[in-house]
């Protein structure tokens, strides 16, 4: 892939709209999953969005224009909640494409799978956190857990569903990486998201990566893009490894001498080429998509308040009282974050602001600060040897965002 086709951009503006809307439509769940960013209960929350104000969300994502956001129902378990058949036809109904993600539960049968595609779900988000049982079950808590999920997988398959696999990358499971991702290319999925996981909820009380390491690990998410499309969750600076392994490929130059990477990416690549994993297949990567928290991305909780990401707990209003669209475009929180040049620290000085920006919900976990430095990131600013053909491809260099509206941090400049 050269480096002109490393990244995709949004077609919409992304001050104007959001490429897609996830919906926390409950927190309910039987499981019990240790990163859980809702820390999920077994019951309804009598303050959820009843049937009548979720139809009126769904009628407010359509209001943003055509093409609508995706609309992602999550929780909790949204096979939870009994209308959720009649919120997926509504969304055909009012032009929103609806996908859904649910828990792997006993739930999670054939029959409520069929019933959603025939609702007219478009796609299936899964999550798979271990490629054994006692790994997956181990971390979400409930024996059967990794028994359903595969059930659910490859019977969505079967119905030509799109189905999303959706693996939390921790200490529990860094070592397995390679076997997850040959489950994913046996069993056949649209996408494998691995998702960098946020200190936020259950969260809190998990081992933290080191910079290092997740720069071997999204340097390993990047080589197997070969083998099963493969993008990142909350690990924005995946986008900048793309630039740069893009650029090094056209360049000639060693990716694990020039950007340091480590044991861990050795052994990740090992276990892969023992796996026939380097094999390949796929003629090309999926490019990652240009999306980041406020900018493309908008959560709603289950009560109807509005976040830039769904593991970033500040609020920007409710939808119950003011319109989704105007909270995206014009709250102060959102066009905050929209603005690469109001970051704090190696984010605010780096090239790859514009393409990455950190995660502004690992950024808030740890230090408070949504601003602050990406804490997972160990780039150093301007580092990269080859900055003439990085400055070919970077947008905007030199000058503001053109995102959307520049709102100054409220607390002034972040350098």
């Amino acid at each position: 892939m050269s480096g002109a086709r490393a990244i995709r951009r949004q077609h919409q503006d992304a001050g104007d709209r959001p490429f897609i809307v996830i919906w926390e439509s409950t927190r309910a769940c039987p499981l019990a999953c240790l990163h859980c960013r809702a820390e999920a209960v077994p019951d309804r929350d009598p303050r959820e969005l009843d049937t009548d104000a979720a139809k009126d969300l769904l009628r407010q994502v359509a209001a943003f224009g055509q093409p609508a956001p995706l609309f992602v129902i999550t929780g909790g378990d949204p096979f939870q909640r009994p209308d959720l058949n009649e919120l997926i036809s509504y969304g055909q109904e009012v032009g929103v494409r609806v996908a859904v993600s649910p828990s792997g539960t006993p739930t999670l049968t054939g029959e409520r799978l069929r019933e959603a595609h025939d609702a007219g779900a478009v796609g299936l988000s899964l999550s798979l956190d271990g490629s054994t049982a006692e790994l997956h079950d181990g971390f979400r808590g409930v024996p059967g857990v990794y028994r359903w999920t595969l059930e659910a997988w490859d019977t969505a398959r079967a119905m030509g569903m799109k189905v999303q696999i959706n693996t939390t990358v921790t200490r529990h499971n860094l070592h397995d990486l390679p076997d997850v991702v040959r489950l994913v290319r046996d069993h056949g999925a649209m996408l494998w998201s691995a998702f960098f996981l946020v200190p936020t909820g259950r969260g809190r009380h998990l081992g933290v990566l080191t910079p290092a390491e997740t720069e071997d690990v999204l340097n390993f998410v990047y080589d197997v893009g070969l083998t099963v499309p493969a993008k990142t969750t909350e690990a924005h600076h995946f986008r900048r490894v793309a630039l740069q392994r893009a650029i090094l490929a056209d360049t000639g130059d060693d990716h694990v001498e020039v950007l340091g990477l480590g044991p861990l990416y050795r052994e990740l690549r090992a276990r892969s080429a023992e796996l026939g994993l380097d094999a390949g297949g796929r003629r090309a990567r999926r490019p990652p998509l240009d999306v980041n928290a406020a900018r493309g991305f908008v959560f709603v909780s289950h009560t109807g308040t509005v976040h830039p990401s769904g593991f970033l707990p500040l609020g920007a209003g409710s939808v119950r009282t003011r319109p989704l669209a105007e909270i995206y475009r014009t709250s102060e929180l959102f066009t905050g974050l929209r603005d690469a040049d109001g970051l704090g620290g190696r984010c605010g000085r780096c090239e790859f602001r514009r393409v990455c920006g950190g995660s502004r919900s690992r950024a808030y976990g740890v230090t408070g600060d949504p601003y602050a430095e990406e804490p997972w990131c160990g780039y150093q600013p301007g580092s990269f040897p080859h900055q003439r053909e990085l400055a070919a491809l970077l947008p905007g260099a030199g000058r503001p965002a053109a995102e959307g509206p520049v709102v100054p941090h409220p607390r002034g400049p972040r350098r």
